[in-house]
């Protein structure tokens, strides 16, 4: 798995990545630049392509964990929060 990055295309600071975990799970991180940095590890196999478009859609959006929720939501992904 490699490594992905989502910028938001508004200007803000906002940023949505995946990573490799430390015991092998990947997981999602969230920083807005400033103050917040937010880390969640998703439960059980997971499509790369759908996480991938469900952050990339949420990065979007001016309120992004909501929208990050919404999007997991929408397509069956658990996450368990490690980090925020």
């Amino acid at each position: 798995m490699a490594q992905s990055i989502f910028h938001s295309p508004s200007g803000g600071f906002d940023l949505l990545g995946l990573r490799k975990g430390r015991q092998g799970g990947v997981e999602i991180i969230y920083d807005d630049g400033v103050a917040r940095r937010m880390v969640w590890r998703v439960c059980g196999a997971v499509n790369e392509s759908q996480l991938g478009d469900a952050l990339a859609r949420a990065v979007r959006n001016t309120r992004v964990i909501p929208a990050l929720y919404a999007e997991l939501k929408k397509r069956s992904i658990a996450v368990e929060a490690v980090l925020g």
